[in-house]
């Protein structure tokens, strides 16, 4: 199909790393829909207006992604609306960082429910239609601390993992129906998420990374893109670690 046909949903869409994948797919003007859950709708409504100024076709809407009827309902409005969805990026994510001793249950369960569950709901509901098209591209944002861990982010880190274990075995389901999953994992990017960080705490990251700099949301939307095109089209059920060489 032509790429300007192709409807692409982005978790996590409105700023940092989905805005930067919102951006790239604008070149080859496909129908876009990002979904945020910002209590200020300022960052979603900047990101459409730049999608705007490219001559994209682009939604915004405010939802959690964590629940599993609120992602039910919205994607089939999508599905029913533009008649499909050829590429879903799983983007959203949070943060509760603090030792394992000090961490509350609510610390766990709102990172598990955003970063992971949220991954099952989205990709379930799409997983239907991109089958019966044979055709389909899932790209699921995991982190380099999925695969290597980290001191403070026990539930972070279990997140991302299970992204990677759900992405291999999605991968394997849906391999002969055309339809490919793999997983980007970020290392350190500079992103609204990122620079709320120390300086004490950039630095230390700083000295894991063998290319010696932080990465940018471009590094990583470019792993995401190139995984959606027709070049890893005999891709699937891989890890894509964009971290400047913290995971090697």
């Amino acid at each position: 199909m032509d790429k300007s046909d192709r409807v692409v949903v982005i978790t996590g869409g409105s700023k940092g790393i989905g805005r930067a994948v919102a951006l790239k797919f604008a070149g080859e003007k496909a129908k876009i829909v990002i979904i945020h859950y910002d209590q200020d709708e300022s960052a979603a409504d900047n990101t459409l207006h730049m999608l705007t100024l490219q001559g994209v076709e682009a939604d915004s809407y405010r939802m959690d992604v964590s629940s599993y009827n609120d992602v039910d309902r919205l994607f089939k409005q999508i599905l029913s609306g533009l008649g499909r969805v050829d590429v879903l990026v799983n983007n959203a994510g949070i943060t509760r960082d603090t030792l394992l001793m000090r961490m509350s249950e609510d610390d766990w369960d709102a990172v598990l429910m955003v970063n992971l569950k949220s991954v099952f709901n989205c990709t379930q509901s799409v997983i239907r239609s991109m089958i019966k098209q044979r055709m389909g591209r899932i790209v699921n944002i995991s982190s380099v601390v999925g695969q290597i861990g980290n001191a403070g982010q026990a539930n972070y880190s279990a997140s991302k993992a299970g992204i990677l274990g759900f992405t291999k075995s999605i991968a394997r389901e849906v391999a002969p129906r055309g339809v490919t999953v793999n997983a980007v994992a970020p290392g350190y990017i500079d992103t609204e998420m990122t620079a709320s960080l120390s300086e004490k705490v950039r630095e230390s990251f700083l000295q894991q990374i063998p290319l010696g700099k932080m990465g940018k949301p471009d590094d990583v939307a470019e792993a995401v893109y190139w995984l959606c095109s027709d070049a890893a089209a005999y891709i699937t059920g891989q890890t894509i670690h964009v971290s400047g060489g913290m995971f090697m």
